[in-house]
């Protein structure tokens, strides 16, 4: 697959709305770039990275603060099958800083797997959340932003009466997005954090509806995609396909078995193309809350600490570890496991799975864990599309001036 060229940029509408205080993420510092370490290393100094495609819209001039000393900000809306995801940032020399960020599970593709529809509630969740983000855009120096929806929006029968409703109410135009660019977006976001190595490596994420695997060559600000593949299979989707029968440990061990090789069968003709890009050294980056929660688990975390996990390697035979001994452990003792807890404990094994089909057709040894993705990668498109056009119009200006 050649460099996918982004959609249009959606146009984001201010309109003041409440607010929920317990969903709120701090602000923080959020690199752009940082190096990946092992368990224990602390963060290293972040490494410069390059400019991305520049085709965009901005957003109406009602959005955009101009005039001396205003930093400008810029905003991403990742509305998936099972999370709600805002960050605000501004740009701090080759990163950014993020100013506020917002994420709820709303788990918007629920039942879409037995009905084909998103239900009621589940876009009440989703429309209550994106009320939150319209709020915070209303109240930052919003220059750019841009809203996608993904894999349970793409499916639906109902997608665009609810793509409908969230412009009417919030005033948010989500933008639905392909499965390439999906996968484009979230190795944009997280590259930077994968190990360096001769030949291709693999990026994954594993969302709610769909996971999207990415074979890449390093070379040059951005890595060149070689080949990708998406399936239907997301944390959410493969638990409501499986069912939920997991009375005993032989019913629990029978269905993880199931979502293996509902997994694996997807992922055959992906595994098939790239067999021969097997070298030895093998590096593999994911992004999810999959492989973050097992991160956490095996940093044996009493709360999850995303400066501790985001840019971790880990030995990919303790995530396998892991991932076992979860699938054989009930509901109930799940939900007592410090980072799960009740909103995991039902869908993690789902990822386990998934993740173990990954290992098993791209064997590295290391596995790198990222706490960013699609957001990240709407960001820094946005910044680098923005700071080009700046450095276009003004020297427009100094030829118009210098002809006078």
């Amino acid at each position: 697959m050649a460099d996918i060229p982004p959609p249009g940029i959606s146009r984001e509408a201010k309109r003041q709305t409440g607010q929920d205080a317990r969903d709120s993420v701090p602000p923080e510092v959020h690199p752009a770039t940082t190096q990946p370490r092992t368990s224990g290393t602390p963060k290293k100094k972040h490494r410069k990275d390059g400019n991305q495609p520049k085709a965009l819209r901005e957003t109406p001039k009602a959005q955009r603060h101009s005039g001396k000393g205003v930093r400008h900000s810029y905003a991403a809306i990742d509305l998936g099958t099972n999370n709600c995801r805002l960050l605000i940032a501004r740009p701090s020399g080759p990163n950014f800083t993020v100013i506020d960020a917002f994420s709820r599970v709303v788990r918007l593709g629920e039942g879409l797997a037995q009905t084909g529809r998103l239900s009621n509630a589940a876009m009440d969740r989703a429309v209550n959340a994106l009320k939150i983000c319209s709020d915070k855009l209303r109240r930052r120096n919003v220059r750019l932003a841009r809203s996608v929806a993904t894999e349970a929006c793409r499916r639906a029968e109902n997608g665009a009466e609810f793509i409908e409703r969230v412009r009417r109410e919030t005033g948010i135009v989500l933008d639905v997005i392909s499965a390439e660019e999906e996968a484009r977006l979230a190795v944009l976001g997280c590259h930077i954090l994968l190990e360096e190595g001769p030949g291709p490596a693999v990026i994954f994420d594993i969302g709610g509806g769909s996971t999207e695997l990415v074979l890449i060559e390093q070379g040059g600000p951005v890595p060149r995609v070689l080949d990708w593949q998406s399936v239907p299979w997301g944390v959410v989707s493969l638990t409501e396909t499986c069912g939920h029968g997991e009375e005993t440990e032989e019913m629990r061990k029978a269905r993880y078995d199931e979502m293996r090789r509902l997994v694996s069968e997807s992922f055959a003709p992906f595994a098939q193309r790239i067999a021969d890009m097997r070298k030895p050294e093998l590096r593999l980056l994911g992004t999810s809350g999959t492989v973050t929660t097992l991160a956490s688990l095996h940093l044996d975390l009493p709360q999850y600490d995303r400066k501790a996990v985001d840019g971790l390697i880990v030995p990919a035979a303790a995530m396998r570890d892991i991932s076992l001994r979860l699938s054989a452990m009930s509901p109930q003792d799940r939900r007592q496991l410090p980072c799960i807890g009740n909103e995991r404990a039902d869908l993690v094994i789902a990822g386990c799975a998934i993740l173990e089909s990954i290992l098993d057709i791209w064997p590295a040894e290391r596995l790198g864990v990222a706490d960013r993705g699609i957001r990240e990668g709407i960001l820094r498109s946005l910044m680098s599309s923005d700071s080009d056009g700046d450095q276009t119009r003004a020297a427009l200006r100094r030829t118009r001036d210098a002809g006078r």
